[in-house]
């Protein structure tokens, strides 16, 4: 059988939640919050860009996305395109030595 209701347990509100960031610190200009999300669902586009360094990132929203989706996109494409930047790069040179000369054929011709 079913326990009874206790009469000292009252009953409690809806939880409240708390509201995430609309502000952020920018990745480089190291600003505390400087960055901040447009969100325009009409259009579909998100707008992120820094007051202090004018860094801009443009992005696709749904009717789900938040503030911090765009900002998590961008710190995804900023460290994709430093990967692609490192990539892309020559190799430093490799040593100073002195490598042997090569011997392609007799020299008594």
């Amino acid at each position: 059988m079913g326990k009874r209701k206790k009469s000292s347990r009252k009953p409690t509100g809806p939880k409240r939640k708390t509201p995430l960031d609309t502000t952020f610190t920018c990745l480089f200009c190291h600003h505390d919050n400087s960055v901040s999300v447009r969100m325009d669902r009409k259009e579909g586009i998100a707008q992120l860009f820094c007051k202090v360094c004018d860094q801009r990132f443009q992005s696709k929203v749904n009717h789900l996305t938040e503030p911090i989706d765009i900002y998590s996109e961008w710190i995804d494409a900023a460290d994709a395109a430093e990967r692609d930047a490192l990539s892309t790069r020559r190799p430093a040179a490799s040593s100073s030595r002195h490598q042997p000369a090569v011997n392609f054929g007799s020299d008594e011709e």
